[in-house]
């Protein structure tokens, strides 16, 4: 079996899934959607020397007329943003796996709008999924798996530290890299300066499937004051001025913090002896302590994640799910057709 996927942007992340598409047995990439890009040739955009014959459109108007088994969606961050590409998408018989934050578990922040989306994908016998590497694994998927190890559990705390380093300035400007203390302080008021997009799908995905249920979830988010010199392609950080954001969640039961996430992001951690990693602390029975060092890296881990949920996708039944509702991710072989055709991914 063939699968025939679309790839709806054209950004770094959208570049990086169309790149791997191109790489894998049983996929064949047929379209690609970008208003920036629209009336190229995907084979000059992705930089490969060689036309692909696939035009890059402005909207996703044809998607109809190619019979795309999965759109993958890059486009924006908000549920209410990819709406409308997920509902275009829908209505031209899509599964669909997007990589914006919020739709890691709309159901949290946009409830009414997630209960949209269910009924149109189970209305056109498809299936939608949010993931990416976080959320969608490491503070959410990866933790709701290490709990299958244990008798009981009683409290989570997971961190997730990492250089912004290689990101552009859009990043820098959402995580206030640069500012003044004061000016942080401002744009966290006016909404310019967001920390981590998903604490609240994480901790509503690992509440649910614990079966626990939260009095609510706060967050908190600081700036981290450099004492050094940092400097990027986009920024430089002099001391006294911000180096980035620290972002912690909490998922409040009974009056008590029992899931505790934690995303202190800024440039060149190592600057001041911080190790970047990925951390997470079970206390339960038995109680477990993961660490991964350096952390996983967000772009090339997004991308695998987007591109090996296919074949779960493809076979799921129709509706909105989330990936503690999808079989474990793992890496998609070089030929799928197995595991489309005969193989059982439940």
């Amino acid at each position: 079996m063939t699968v025939r996927a679309a790839i709806w942007g054209l950004g770094a992340m959208g570049v990086g899934i169309a790149r791997t598409l191109l790489d894998r047995a049983d996929i064949e990439l047929v379209a690609a959607i970008s208003r920036h890009q629209a009336g190229r040739d995907l084979g000059e955009v992705l930089g490969l020397g060689r036309r692909l014959g696939v035009d890059i459109w402005p909207d996703g108007e044809r998607l109809p007329d190619l019979e795309v088994d999965v759109a993958l969606i890059t486009t924006a961050s908000l549920a209410v943003e990819v709406f409308p590409q997920i509902k275009t998408a829908i209505e031209a018989g899509c599964n669909v796996i997007t990589i914006a934050e919020e739709m890691a578990d709309p159901r949290v922040s946009s409830p009414s709008l997630a209960e949209e989306i269910n009924s149109l994908a189970r209305e056109g016998g498809v299936t939608v999924l949010g993931t990416g590497i976080n959320p969608g694994f490491v503070l959410d998927t990866l933790i709701v798996a290490l709990t299958g190890a244990c008798l009981e559990v009683r409290k989570i705390k997971a961190s997730r530290v990492n250089d912004l380093s290689p990101f552009g300035p859009t990043v820098m400007r959402t995580q206030g890299v640069g500012t003044t203390p004061e000016e942080f302080a401002a744009g966290l008021e006016a909404g310019t300066i967001v920390g981590h997009i998903g604490f609240p799908q994480s901790i509503g995905m690992i509440a649910r499937a614990l079966g626990w249920k939260l009095d609510e979830i706060k967050e908190e988010r600081e700036p981290i004051i450099s004492a050094t010199y940092r400097k990027t392609p986009h920024v430089r950080v002099t001391p006294g001025r911000v180096a980035g954001c620290r972002h912690v969640a909490y998922g409040i039961k009974n009056g008590e913090a029992v899931i505790i996430l934690e995303h202190p992001q800024q440039v060149h951690p190592g600057a001041e002896g911080i190790e970047t990693g990925d951390y997470i602390t079970i206390e339960g029975e038995p109680r477990i302590n993961l660490t991964i060092k350096p952390e996983i890296p967000g772009g090339v881990g997004t991308i695998a994640l987007a591109v090996n949920m296919i074949p779960a996708i493809v076979k799921a039944e129709p509706g909105l799910v989330t990936m503690d509702e999808l079989p474990v991710p793992r890496l998609l072989p070089a030929d799928i057709g197995k595991l489309l055709g005969g193989g059982d991914l439940s």
